[in-house]
């Protein structure tokens, strides 16, 4: 997650040094997404048979393969390639197959009762990540560019730290407990193509809806957001960074309450409402007149955005059987991959028009407020399943 944020900051930046349109670095955005996903999605979905901590590695592998294409080349068709291929989260969230197998993994080793607290602590330790990342990757293009290196050369420097990164995350899962791998059911079961067999019906509804959130948050993915501060306001690389790391702590500091909320009104209320205020100030966002408001509302809409995100994890993990968890997760996780992966090319659309600056927080708050009714309306009286049976240990 500190790579992620590391290089979110900077990564439009630096397709637009290299000379590309914003038509088309909103279509490398969305491809990147679209090649995530494609690749997820055989990833995640075969991890319980394969193996967690290899997937795990593979991901990281992934990281540095994109890293080096984006760094040494400016060929269009070679950074397409890289983007479908690698793994670049231009969002600053999690893309890949992390996110999936690490849910599955902690889903099995804690008990159902502290689930949705440890995914809270989980999602805070990687707003914090993200944070700390995009305050240093701005801060280092900053200093850079303070030392003479030209703008493109001090963009090109946080991507090959970022495939650094991708090699230290890869040992360090190397390190990882076998207890992470998955139990399997003591009840034979015959799973689908998609590793997915009783919950199949469920996992695909709450995919549909997931995707739906997704496609709206495409509009608005960090390094797109950070972009439309430097084309409105005027924002310097070093300030981005200090905007999203405030964003991003903010955002980590809501996700550690949803545990607390959802104990009080359940975990589907929490996802919707905690997430309709938020897409309100997100509306509210290209509204303001001037630099310092846009960054209050952005803190304001950070501050509860992140409350739905543990809930939303642990419903997941709790509506599935415990071997169909990597799979739900996965398939999940693709679903809002994909529909993230389609919107960012319609922004590079909009952020090429002044007159339509502003529709990306318009356009994705709306969406996003339409799937907090749908999400409600469909699952409001769908209760999640117990499986402390399947923990390590148990009999």
């Amino acid at each position: 997650m500190f790579a992620y944020g590391f290089l979110s900051v900077v990564l439009v930046l630096y397709l637009a040094q290299l000379g590309l349109s914003e038509g088309l670095i909103g279509l490398l955005l969305s491809l990147t997404l679209i090649g995530d996903a494609a690749i997820s999605l055989w990833m995640t979905t075969s991890a319980d048979r394969i193996g967690r901590r290899r997937i795990l590695m593979v991901g990281a592998a992934l990281m540095l393969l994109a890293a080096v294409f984006f760094a040494v080349t400016d060929r269009v068709a070679v950074l397409l390639i890289a983007a479908v291929v690698g793994v670049i989260s231009p969002s600053g969230y999690e893309v890949g197959p992390f996110l999936p197998v690490e849910q599955a993994a902690l889903a099995q080793i804690v008990p159902d009762r502290a689930r949705t607290q440890i995914f809270a602590w989980y999602n805070l330790v990687g707003s914090f990540a993200t944070a700390a990342g995009a305050l240093c990757g701005g801060v280092l293009t900053e200093v850079l560019q303070q030392a003479g290196v030209i703008p493109l050369n001090s963009y090109r420097t946080v991507l090959i730290l970022y495939g650094v990164m991708g090699v230290i995350l890869a040992a360090l899962f190397t390190q990882l407990s076998p207890q992470v791998e998955a139990v399997r059911s003591a009840t034979p079961q015959t799973p689908t193509r998609f590793g997915l067999h009783r919950s199949r019906s469920i996992v695909l509804k709450l995919s549909a809806l997931f995707g739906l959130d997704a496609f709206a948050g495409g509009f608005v993915v960090q390094s797109l957001v950070a972009y439309w501060f430097h084309i409105r306001f005027g924002v310097e690389p070093a300030a981005l960074g200090a905007i999203f790391f405030g964003a991003n702590i903010l955002a980590g500091i809501s996700a550690l309450t949803a545990a607390w909320v959802a104990a009080r009104i359940g975990l589907v209320n929490t996802m919707v409402f905690t997430h309709l205020p938020s897409n309100i100030l997100l509306m509210l966002v290209p509204l303001m007149p001037n630099l310092p408001s846009a960054i209050a509302v952005l803190f304001a809409r950070f501050s509860i955005s992140q409350m739905d995100v543990p809930a939303r994890q642990s419903y997941t993990m709790a509506v599935v059987a415990p071997d169909e968890r990597s799979a739900a997760a996965g398939v999940t996780g693709i679903a809002r991959s994909l529909g993230a992966a389609i919107s960012p090319t319609i922004t590079g659309a909009f952020l090429s028009s002044p007159l339509l600056l502003g529709a990306p927080f318009f356009v994705a708050g709306a969406l996003k407020v339409g799937y907090d009714i749908l999400l409600y309306r469909s699952f409001r009286e769908i209760k999640e399943r117990k499986h402390e049976d399947a923990l390590p240990g148990k009999d």
